[in-house]
């Protein structure tokens, strides 16, 4: 029998992630055996720092850094990721394969609804895409910055005496923890980080091996839309600690809409695109709209931002 090891994050969703993309690989697959390793990260250990702190005390991402190393090394076969957290530059040696599916991409409000919050609030994220698209259609608002895993978040509405917490719909789905949504976020209004709802299936290139098994699992529409979203980010130098939004959606036609938006801080200034093109070119499409919203001067945007990041 042969055996792969399959790593990931500690937390919760991180094993049930592992769970949902192990277990029809399992049954089509009967002679390989999945082993599960936990593998600790930057923002798992540290949950006081700012998550852009820590991505560069670490030298590179919060969240994935450590995953990525024991990959190279061979310690592990492949990781799960959650794609919206993974930088879009592979490490040397280093592939994604296609996701195997999609989750719900939006944002979620839980413990209040958009319409609560008119007049104030006080709201906690630890991503500035969501503080600054809720401030943007929501001013009054204060924002509060939380860090945690997906349950430690939601306990925070109590804890801290918040109205609600933004998160990924996907994560609270896979935990079962629906019920708790209070809405969910419109994606015109609040696009989601680029990858959102999809895992990242990382592997060494080399390893024909696993890449003949694991490649069976993907989904060839997924794997574009998601391209496309993170084309968009490498192109504007973008990372997980940043204000772009972004989703694709292949129609029935084979057409691939991308839609995109960066967002000021405080969500006064906005530059925001649409490009529809072949859904056999996503990152042809990702490089379109970076260049419209650049034009629009997402460039300034986004410098601002790095610049205040490294002042403080």
């Amino acid at each position: 029998m042969t055996t792969f090891i399959v790593g990931s994050r500690a937390s919760a969703l991180a094993r049930a992630q592992v769970r949902e993309y192990l277990a029809p690989l399992r049954v089509r697959f009967p002679r390989v055996r999945f082993v599960h390793r936990v593998l600790l990260e930057g923002g798992d250990q540290d949950r006081r720092s700012s998550l852009a702190d820590v991505s560069a005390s670490s030298g590179g991402s919060a969240f994935s850094t450590n995953q990525q190393d024991a990959l190279v090394r061979g310690e592990v076969d492949v990781v799960i990721h959650s794609l919206k957290d993974l930088p879009t530059a592979n490490p040397a040696g280093l592939i994604l394969l296609a996701p195997p599916g999609r989750e719900d991409v939006r944002d979620a409000l839980c413990g209040c609804t958009l319409d609560d919050l008119v007049g104030g609030g006080r709201v906690g994220t630890s991503a500035q895409r969501r503080a600054a698209q809720l401030l943007r259609v929501r001013p009054e608002v204060e924002m509060v910055p939380i860090r945690g895993n997906v349950p430690g978040r939601l306990a925070k509405v109590a804890s801290m005496n918040l109205d609600a917490v933004v998160l990924a719909a996907a994560g609270i789905s896979r935990l079962g923890r629906q019920d708790e949504i209070t809405e969910y976020l419109p994606l015109d209004l609040f696009p989601p980080s680029p990858g959102q709802g999809a895992l990242g299936v990382q592997v060494r290139a080399d390893n024909a091996a696993v890449r003949e098994i694991l490649e069976t699992a993907g989904d060839v529409r997924v794997d574009r839309e998601v391209r496309a979203e993170r084309a968009l980010l490498a192109e504007l130098h973008g990372g997980c600690s940043v204000p772009v939004g972004a989703y694709a959606v292949t129609g029935p036609d084979g057409v691939l809409s991308l839609h995109g938006q960066v967002t000021s801080l405080d969500g006064r200034r906005r530059a925001e695109g649409t490009v529809t093109g072949p859904a056999a070119e996503p990152e042809r499409l990702g490089l379109a709209l970076a260049v419209e919203l650049l034009e629009q001067g997402a460039a300034e945007i986004l410098d601002a931002i790095r610049g205040r990041q490294l002042v403080g």
